[in-house]
């Protein structure tokens, strides 16, 4: 009895470097078993992409892991052994739950778990999670429990970071046909990586919550000059890159009918980042607000909304920023009252749209439709097959397993069936007989493969002009030009245009005279003299 109190009380003494190695690989090896199921399943296992995808994938949570507590065991022994402790009893509840439910645990699942009450809570109690918690998590912590840990010292740590950090980035640019893998099931593995899945998601929901909570920043009241009836619709596009539109030099015409409709190509476009929530945020804003920590701005919509204006907001996508709106709707429930081979397309945005605004009674009405118009990777899947002009397509996620062609067709004909519905836009707004102008311009553009890279995201200051350059076309009605005493639109463009310019632009055509308007960037500015 008494040797065994003393194996109890008995305490083991490592260096922190040992117990940093053993935890990042036990980590990255044994802990992640949803993550290397996903992947196995999603890989061809026999080939060698396959096997350095896999390899990839370790060598990455290996790292992370390992820098992460080297720099927190640098700073205190004693706070990384709390924090490993308590991420061990994490993980083995997390475990259960993925490996039990198949659960992701991301920002979704984690506001599933904050939002949790009590109840709950204990419905989900069973034998299997306590054999989970007792065998990967109590067992293993009585054990760190009895750690006594010496300090490495914290040059030594930081050399072998450093080597560990170099070595990966090495490898993942060898092996950078793995990169478009961890693109495409990017959303999968974010949620599946232990223990950072639920650590990060935890930390977004709870950002995402805050910045809902947080109020906007209000622009400066601004008065109209006119009382004219005016429409001003805007269309943003998803993933369109000018690359591909015959306005911009392309040697394929997947744009007749902005051509026949007389719409406008604005040269020089460039986007303000990569993806899709900045961008946004960057197009409807006064200033460049691209960045997630820039102040939170009233944006359009919401700032002509307050100055009486009728604002109409209709979406096939999301990441928008939070905008009060008269009338918000998403693809889901305007198909209902949805009629055609549109329903399923982003053609649903125009159902009843037309009666919507001419049902309207102010004198100012702005629409905004948000496309998903050539979203990746799945390009063949964005267009009614009718619009599938050229062939044969990419059908694949799996864009590496497409030819080129297959994969700039597939491309194609979504910014074809952009182009069509761009035109059945137009022709609504015809139909209003209200002065009138349409506004294009995408949130971003797209790689297709060019120099080994795919989709977008790319960091802004390395991104290829394929994802900064994009397509903006302006259309203007008959009775909207002699409204504002417009002779010849296209001679008087700008030699660079951004998304900024939409703001202003929009702001100017209605008339608005606000603090926050500036006229350099308004494009339609040189008529205002008339």
């Amino acid at each position: 009895m008494t040797s065994f109190k003393n194996s109890l009380s008995a305490r083991i003494t490592t260096s922190s470097l040992a117990l940093i190695l053993v935890y990042s690989f036990l980590s990255a090896a044994l802990i992640n078993v949803p993550l290397y199921e996903y992947a196995t399943n999603n890989v061809d296992i026999n080939s060698l992409d396959g096997l350095t995808t896999i390899l990839s994938i370790f060598l990455v949570v290996f790292t992370v892991t390992f820098i992460i507590f080297a720099l927190i065991l640098a700073a205190s022994t004693r706070l990384g052994k709390f924090l490993i402790i308590l991420i061990t009893l994490c993980n083995a509840i997390a475990l259960y739950f993925m490996l039990s439910y198949q659960v992701i645990l991301d920002k979704d699942m984690m506001g599933n778990v904050f939002n949790t009450n009590t109840q709950e809570s204990m419905s989900n109690l069973s034998f299997s999670l306590f054999i989970y918690v007792l065998f990967l998590g109590v067992l293993p912590c009585l054990l760190l429990f009895k750690l006594t840990i010496r300090k490495t010292k914290k040059l030594k740590l930081f050399a072998i970071s450093l080597a560990l950090f170099v070595t990966t980035l090495l490898w993942l640019f060898y092996f950078s046909s793995s990169w478009l893998w961890f693109d495409q099931h990017g959303k999968q593995l974010g949620g599946k990586v232990l223990p950072w899945s639920y650590i990060i998601n935890a930390s977004r929901y709870q950002s995402m919550q805050r910045a809902k909570n947080t109020k906007q920043t209000l622009l400066p009241q601004g008065a109209f000059n006119n009382s004219e009836k005016q429409l001003i619709v805007l269309v943003i596009g998803e993933t369109a890159r000018a690359h591909n539109f015959i306005q911009y030099g392309y040697d394929r015409d997947t744009t007749p009918y902005l051509i026949k409709e007389g719409a406008i190509p604005l040269i020089n476009t460039t986007a303000c980042a990569t993806y899709t929530t900045a961008s946004l945020r960057c197009i409807l804003s006064h200033l460049d607000t691209s960045s997630e920590f820039a102040t939170n701005y009233e944006p359009l919509p919401s700032y002509l909304k307050r100055h009486g204006v009728d604002v109409i907001w209709r979406t096939n996508n999301w990441g928008e920023p939070k905008v009060d709106v008269n009338s918000y709707q998403r693809s889901t429930d305007l198909r209902a009252s949805c009629t055609g081979l549109n329903c399923e397309f982003d053609g649903v945005l125009l159902t009843g749209l037309e009666e919507r605004i001419t049902q309207s009674n102010a004198n100012k009405i702005f629409v905004v439709l948000h496309l998903k118009g050539s979203h990746g990777p799945e390009y063949f899947d964005q267009y009614p097959k009718e619009y599938e002009h050229f062939k044969p397509v990419c059908e694949s996620v799996e864009l590496k397993n497409c030819t080129e062609q297959e994969l700039i067709n597939a491309y194609d004909n979504s910014i074809l069936y952009t182009d069509f519905l761009l035109s059945q836009t137009i022709d609504l707004i015809k139909q209003t007989d209200i002065p009138s102008t349409m506004l294009y311009i995408s949130d971003h553009g797209e790689s297709l493969g060019e120099n080994g890279l795919y989709l977008h995201g790319t960091p802004y200051s390395i991104a290829p002009k394929f994802q900064t350059e994009i397509p903006f076309f302006v259309w203007i009605s008959k009775s909207f030009l002699k409204q504002k005493n417009m002779t010849n639109f296209r001679q008087y463009q700008k030699n660079q245009h951004s998304q900024l310019n939409i703001f202003h632009s929009v702001v100017g055509a209605f008339g608005l005279e606000s603090p926050v308007y500036q006229e350099t960037l308004d494009i339609f500015a040189e008529f205002k003299e008339g």
